[in-house]
């Protein structure tokens, strides 16, 4: 058991050695400010912004790049005015409730983030219709459905791989975020790092990502189930795993945001009331084409029978004569390579960061509760309901709490229907 711990541990570190190595020699030391500005899910450009003491003394002034980013360096720590430019944004553009200043603090040794809130301008001499029917309100509310559709097919992609181990294993793995985050990072060092082109890159990075799912339960997950670990042993083990991932890559790959070399910026295109680049529609349709094919696998394939069997009764499985072992690690590969694909089309949509994946997986366990445990069509209904309030609930309460909203609704749904929306009731006891 040791020595297939420390060959997992040697083949992690490698691999993640490997990720980092072209792209990053170490985080940077980090003082000062920094930000990001986005109208609708689409970066600004051109934007300015002003820093000054707290007494008013300029500091420097920066204008936003292609991803929509800013940052700021400070020798000094303590409190400082950020002022945003409104004349240098798109003429459709405007600060949501019109304070367009900020007073950071920025402490030693730490970045601060200055977040401004940018939403379509009102027409001039227009005044914003009303919740009864004006058009500002539900051309919104079509651009925030759109919006949470994109997101909630991104949580049901990483979402139906940890639905899949669960239902075959009864792990609830913790590090799944962290395979989310090294599906994106693994293509941003095969784009980056190698100069690949992004879609080879992606396609190296799922594949690579499987391989590491794979190696992970034959070398480590595999090795506890047959010591008889038990399944809240390892969840809490899977809670060290994502740990030590997760600050693997902030000493490899740095607590700084990149973007990928291609499709950073785009010009939106207008469909309807809804405007979005043309990444997200081909995402959104890789998404929905993954998961069609894995439902469709599920259902018709000899290993996709195998599978339901599993995780319907392991016992019987085995005395069936099907190799569950076999069919257990075949799910870690799917479920691995398919949460690196949702990483990378979630690094389409923002800017990576070493915590990406813990920064969604509230939101992914919300979608595969809320559609029932252990089931691959429960989790997609289940992200899909979670990724469309998380979107349209910002038309009545604050961008900050919609996530919250959205684990309020789990929670009630799940005190009128315990099992979820499509999961089966069972006996307990």
């Amino acid at each position: 058991m040791r020595r297939a711990v420390i060959a997992f541990t040697a083949f992690l570190g490698g691999l993640i050695i490997l990720l980092a190595g072209p792209a990053h020699a170490g985080p940077a030391d980090c003082q000062g400010l920094r930000g990001t500005l986005k109208l609708q899910g689409q970066p600004v450009n051109g934007a300015k912004i002003s820093v000054a003491t707290e007494g008013g003394q300029p500091v420097k002034e920066v204008t936003t790049n292609a991803q929509g980013t800013w940052d700021v360096q400070l020798e000094d720590p303590g409190k400082y005015k950020v002022t945003l430019d409104p004349s240098t944004l798109p003429q459709n553009a405007e600060v949501r409730g019109g304070n367009n200043v900020r007073t950071p603090t920025v402490y030693e040794g730490n970045c601060s983030t200055v977040l401004f809130a940018l939403q379509p301008k009102t027409a001039p001499g227009q005044q914003p219709q009303d919740d009864t029917g004006g058009s500002t309100f539900w051309t919104q509310a079509a651009q925030l459905t759109f919006e949470g559709l994109n997101l909630g097919l991104i949580i049901a992609l990483a979402a139906l791989g940890l639905s899949l181990i669960y239902g075959t294993t009864g792990l609830t793995n913790f590090a799944h975020g962290e395979l989310v985050t090294l599906g994106a990072l693994l293509a941003y060092a095969f784009n980056v790092g190698f100069g690949l082109h992004l879609i080879p890159a992606a396609l190296i990075a799922v594949v690579v990502a499987g391989g590491l799912g794979y190696g992970q339960d034959r070398l480590f997950w595999g090795q506890l189930r047959r010591r008889g670990t038990g399944t809240i042993a390892m969840m809490i083990i899977s809670i060290g795993v994502a740990l030590f991932m997760r600050y693997a890559f902030l000493i490899f790959f740095g607590g700084q945001t990149e973007a990928y070399a291609q499709y950073t910026a785009q010009p939106g295109i207008e469909v309807g009331p809804i405007s979005a680049a043309p990444k997200n529609f081909y995402a959104m349709g890789i998404e929905l084409a993954v998961l069609v094919v894995v439902g469709f696998a599920l259902m018709r394939t000899r290993t996709g029978k195998a599978a339901r069997a599993v995780a319907d009764n392991p016992a019987l499985a085995a005395s069936s004569g099907i190799n569950v072992d076999r069919v257990i690690r075949i799910i870690w590969t799917v479920g691995a390579a398919i949460a690196a694909l949702a990483g990378i089309m979630l690094g389409l949509s923002q800017n990576l960061k070493y915590t990406m994946g813990q920064d969604i997986l509230l939101l992914i366990f919300a979608g595969v509760t809320l559609g029932g445990l252990g089931t691959a069509f429960g989790a997609l209904v289940g992200s899909l309901v979670v990724g469309l309030f998380i979107q349209v609930s910002t038309l009545w309460v604050p961008p900050e709490l919609k996530s919250v909203g959205a684990l309020a609704v789990l929670i009630i749904v799940l005190l009128v229907r315990p099992q979820g929306i499509l999961g089966r009731r069972e006996r307990i006891g």
